[in-house]
């Protein structure tokens, strides 16, 4: 990467976890078109005329100096009140037949079936016939579009989709009940699809870090998918230990190896996965669900595997502070998020997206928090 800007380089300094005099600010996406216009500082409209640019104007009004996942067109699948799915339900959002290469997905047996018979031969092709030059080659032209796009206020950093894969849930591809019936019934399977998954991620998580150590791209990847609700996890974390934690560790090793930070992105009740996570070579959070009993305070006095302070982006709750709160519940907030951060290694932001309907005031009391603590540090 070129020489960084001071924006650049206050977030490059905190993801090496060095100690900085401002707090780095992360990534926001509001969901609401006309609060994308205000915050930019435009005409209402022009983000749906315009959305890249005006999308980019709004994260540099709001103070934000890095990123990892560049989404400027995501808030276009909403509407004023919320998710508008123009392009027909999925399979997690109520579609009534799911029907994968002529096999019509009504039974864990039919999951069975197409991943035996589907997937696993397509992933040994893909396996057998993988490019790590070209996938590598690849990644870091997309860095670098992206990067040029952004501009040089604002740092991009790699995000897990391509750079740190592993073995994923398939429940996005089958629907919750039949996937996660065949999980329970059929692990045997399950655990062969996690190992050709880990295989073939492996593989490319390799090709990444060298894009990362080659291009001098920040030495950090964000990790995403989501693997519990406000319960706990999705499945049993025993099941997880025997067959999904040895993957997941196998596949994000070169990462890990290469001192790449790998952080998880948390949604719903992670308590058990945490330590587990950390175990595995994770060593930074982001995202936390305070209201599902994640414990903040504690996480960020936790280490990584190798004794050093977790990298945490501590983020402001889009499900019950902003959209819920007063102005002087957001300051108690962010003062609570930053008063109990780990000494080095903290940017602040939002636990997520930021949905429709959230108040202005209580937009306008974040952004001013962002711009204070960026300039003021934690005094």
């Amino acid at each position: 990467m070129s020489t960084p800007t001071p924006s650049q380089q206050l977030a490059l300094d905190t993801l090496l976890r060095k100690p900085v005099q401002g707090i780095a600010i992360w990534q926001i996406n509001p969901m609401e078109w006309r609060m994308i216009d205000r915050i930019a500082g435009v005409p209402e409209g022009s983000y749906e005329k315009d959305p890249v640019p005006v999308y980019r104007r709004m994260l540099e009004q709001a103070g934000c100096c890095m990123l990892d996942q560049w989404i400027p067109t995501n808030p276009l699948t909403m509407g004023s009140r919320g998710y508008e799915n123009k392009a027909g339900q999925t399979p997690t959002t109520g579609q009534h037949e799911i029907v994968r290469d002529g096999i019509r997905i009504d039974s864990p047996e039919a999951v069975v079936r197409h991943l035996e018979e589907i997937i696993f031969p397509n992933l040994e092709k893909e396996i057998a016939s993988f490019d790590p030059h070209a996938w590598s080659a690849k990644v870091a032209d997309d860095e670098k579009t992206i990067q040029e796009e952004l501009g040089p206020q604002i740092l991009k950093a790699p995000y897990c989709w391509p750079f740190g894969l592993f073995p994923a849930f398939r429940y996005s591809f089958y629907g919750y009940e039949n996937y996660f019936m065949a999980y329970a019934l059929y692990p045997e399977v399950i655990a062969r699809d996690f190992q050709l998954q880990a295989e073939l991620t492996r593989r490319k998580n390799e090709a990444s870090t060298q894009a990362i150590l080659t291009h001098r791209f920040p030495p950090y990847v964000r990790l995403d998918h989501d693997m519990a609700d406000g319960r706990g996890t999705l499945v049993s974390v025993e099941s997880l230990d025997e067959l999904w934690f040895p993957r997941f560790a196998y596949a994000i090793e070169p990462l890990v190896r290469a001192g790449i930070t790998c952080v998880w992105h948390c949604d719903g009740n992670l308590s058990q996965m945490i330590p587990r996570l950390i175990e595995a070579g994770v060593a930074g959070f982001q995202g936390f669900q305070y209201e599902y009993h994640m414990d903040y305070e504690a996480i960020c006095r936790m280490k990584s595997r190798d004794g050093l302070p977790l990298l945490i982006i501590g983020g402001v709750s889009v499900t019950t502070t902003l959209p819920k709160g007063t102005p002087d519940d957001i300051k108690r907030e962010m003062n609570w998020l930053v008063r109990h951060a780990p000494p080095v290694g903290f940017l602040l932001g939002c636990s997520s997206s930021i949905t429709p309907g959230v108040p202005w005031e209580n937009l306008k009391t974040l952004i001013e928090g962002f711009h204070y603590y960026r300039t003021h540090g934690r005094g």
